[in-house]
């Protein structure tokens, strides 16, 4: 993934010091989002917590079809996180 930092006073646009924040970040916006259907993270070092922001907000988006987590550094609960994304992509 590419990112490119911008004013943060232009509307919509938000600062992002961490790639677990971007993680969070992008989960906040999966969950109103209706058009996005497929998402590259892999090889992000996202984090246990990005993994369950990420998984928290498929349990509300139902757009998405794919969502590449793989080679993402994370422990026992992010693991278990992937698990949930892996159920929410089977169910749509």
């Amino acid at each position: 993934m590419h990112i490119t930092t911008t004013d943060p006073a232009h509307s919509g646009v938000f600062q992002v010091t961490s790639l677990a924040q971007l993680a969070h970040a992008l989960a906040e916006a999966l969950k109103t989002n209706s058009t996005l259907i497929t998402m590259d993270l892999q090889k992000n070092s996202i984090g246990d917590n990005g993994v369950q922001s990420l998984a928290e907000a498929l349990k509300t988006n139902s757009s998405l079809a794919i969502l590449d987590l793989q080679y993402n550094t994370t422990g026992d609960k992010g693991a278990q996180a992937q698990q949930q994304v892996s159920q929410c992509m089977i169910e749509y």
